[in-house]
């Protein structure tokens, strides 16, 4: 019964997709034409950034029109025509736009927030270069997002014009990596690296696969969540000809369109191995259901959910932040009820740079010597004995 439910749910919003899509091309004076939709350039030239325009694509609240008219300044909003479209205009609670419509609650400081809650300015060894743990390091290769999340770990930097063009930083991170020969892994991020050009993404890609001890080179991007379009064959051969890793950001069920599998089926055809990292957000996921539902959705599209993120204490995010209680109830009420590799890590990133922290479940019972009694899944308690040799 649940099953044709959520295929009637899934039904009735792929119906009303067409006709969200024409309003959105409405509001920003573009004809409703596929192939313009389909260009990811396109979506990015008419992103939606005023008031005026979320005003006439939504039923504001008024916590929304008072965050929209206090964003001047402060974070950015952009939402990608595509993303844009499966917002529900009616229901101020929709997953989606409580992701990328700013509330009046963004300008309330909680206990605890923090400017760079990941303590990455710290760890920065030269500009867009962070090195926290001893074999990996962060790059930082542009500070423009498809879409901007108002939960955003970097909003200190994205769109702020205080990282240089990478042009310019270059040979710097190149000079330090080869001097590193610790380091093994590199992370690209931003901001989002699959919006760079396929030529400037494969010139980057490949100076880092130029330091002869880098192993693991990884991507990180919400770009086939938030536009979908970017990711063609001429991107995937970009990213598999360096062999690059991509840990993508999915949030919700909602995001799971036609459109964001068939890009995450372009990458996995191609040889591309997909995770994706999701961050815990109240009232958004904050729930086994719907997150079972998602991470089901991604193993379907062959994307492994690998991390469950706390959210990270960025100023004015309070109000989008779960407990760390909720999430360890969360995962105990997915782990067993599903298979493993539909079950992320929980982890919080820890504040002042202490790096991820995964918080187990809470399975050891006691241990004494060599006898350990372990709690299951359902609750029920069993005793294992390590072997004499184990020592």
């Amino acid at each position: 019964m649940e099953s044709i439910v959520l295929e009637q749910a899934t039904a009735e919003a792929d119906a009303l997709l067409p006709r969200r899509r024409t309003t959105v091309c409405r509001i920003i004076g573009q004809p409703d034409r596929p192939a313009l939709w389909e260009d990811w350039r396109w979506q990015m030239r008419h992103r939606l950034t005023k008031p005026e325009q979320l005003a006439r694509l939504l039923e504001l609240t008024p916590a929304e029109r008072r965050g929209l008219e206090m964003s001047h300044g402060r974070f950015a909003v952009a939402v990608t025509p595509y993303f844009a479209s499966l917002i529900d205009p009616d229901d101020p609670d929709c997953p989606i736009r409580r992701q990328v419509v700013p509330r009046e609650e963004e300008l309330l400081v909680s206990r605890g927030d923090m400017i760079d809650p990941c303590g990455e300015e710290h760890d920065s060894v030269v500009p867009g270069l962070v090195h926290r743990y001893p074999d990996r390091v962060l790059l930082l290769a542009i500070d423009t997002c498809a879409s901007y999340c108002r939960y955003c770990t970097r909003s200190r930097l994205v769109n702020r014009d205080r990282l240089e063009p990478l042009s310019r930083r270059l040979d710097r991170i190149l000079d330090y990596l080869r001097s590193h020969p610790e380091v093994r892994d590199v992370l690209v991020s931003g901001g989002d690296p699959l919006l760079m050009s396929d030529e400037r993404l494969d010139m980057l890609l490949g100076a880092v696969r130029s330091v002869p001890h880098v192993e693991l080179l990884r991507v990180g991007s919400r770009v086939p969540s938030v536009l979908p379009q970017r990711i063609t064959s001429a991107l995937a051969a970009v990213l598999r000809r360096h062999r690059v890793w991509l840990s993508l950001h999915f949030s919700h069920p909602d995001e799971l369109t036609p459109e964001a599998a068939e890009a995450c089926e372009l990458l996995a055809d191609s040889g591309i191995p997909l995770g994706s990292q999701t961050v815990l957000l109240r009232g958004v996921n904050d729930d086994p259901a719907v997150l079972k539902r998602l991470f089901h959705g991604l193993i379907r599209m062959r994307v492994r959910p690998y991390y469950l993120f706390q959210a990270d204490p960025v100023i004015g995010t309070g109000h989008l932040r779960t407990s760390v209680g909720r999430g360890i109830e969360i995962m105990r009420a997915l782990r067993g009820h599903t298979s493993g590799y539909a079950v992320p890590a929980f982890v919080i990133d820890a504040p002042d740079g202490g790096g991820k922290i995964p918080l187990p479940a809470e399975t050891v019972v006691e241990h004494s010597g060599d006898t350990w009694r372990l709690r299951n899944w359902a609750g029920g308690v069993y005793t294992y004995v390590d072997p004499p040799e184990a020592g």
